[in-house]
Parts: structure tokens; sequence; C-alpha cells
């Protein structure tokens, strides 16, 4: 879970709020699972670090535009991703209603791409 100032309403934009943040990224593992190599894998302990980067930056209105942000980021920045799918939720969301989280999701591919 992740803070971030991320809403339209100033209140809280202002003081913050926790989102939980979901990527999954779609590549070619074969080479890692058959030599058992971090090399030949994605370094996720970055990936975390560039979607903290994002998620607790400059703030936004929307989430929809950090999902956008997230993803553009990590086809940017993993050469060997092919597509990617970035989902975050907002934990215990005011509605007039019981949910345990409201949010969004955004797949985003590379132009050459095939999965």
């Amino acid at each position: 879970m992740l803070a971030a100032r991320l809403h339209s309403l100033a209140q809280e934009n202002k003081l913050g709020q926790k989102f939980v943040v979901d990527a999954t990224l779609y590549t070619d593992l074969g080479p890692a699972g058959r030599s058992d190599d971090l090399a030949h894998t994605i370094n996720y302990a970055q990936v975390y670090e560039d979607i903290k980067g994002i998620v607790e930056g400059p703030p936004a209105q929307l989430i929809e535009s950090v999902a956008e942000r997230i993803a553009a980021q990590l086809l940017r920045g993993y050469p060997s991703v092919a597509a990617v799918t970035v989902g975050i939720a907002k934990p215990h969301v005011a509605v007039s209603g019981v949910v345990q989280s409201l949010g969004v999701e955004v797949t985003r591919r590379r132009p050459t791409a095939e999965l």
C-alpha cells in the first residue's frame, strides 16, 4: 500500500490517501526459468521503486492518470516487457454502499507486442 495525494477534492489531495497498486508485466520468462539466473529476468525491486516514485511523486487528480504514468514508465524502462497491466485501488472509499475498494485497471502494449 502506498500513500499519495490523488483526487479532485482539495481536502483529499492535501491530506493524501492510501492506494493499492498492482502491476502485471508480460514478458518471456523462459530464459530465467531455464537458467535460474537473476540476470535473465526483471528486477522487481526496481519496478517497485519506479511505481513508488510515480505514486508518491507529484500529485494528480485522477488515479487513471497515475495508472497511465506507471504503464508508460514500465514500458519505457523495461525493453523486454511486451505489455503491462496496472491496477490502482482505493480502499475504504467514501461511497454510499459497502465496498472493499474501488479502482481502475489499464493495459498497455508496445505496438509490436505479440502476447
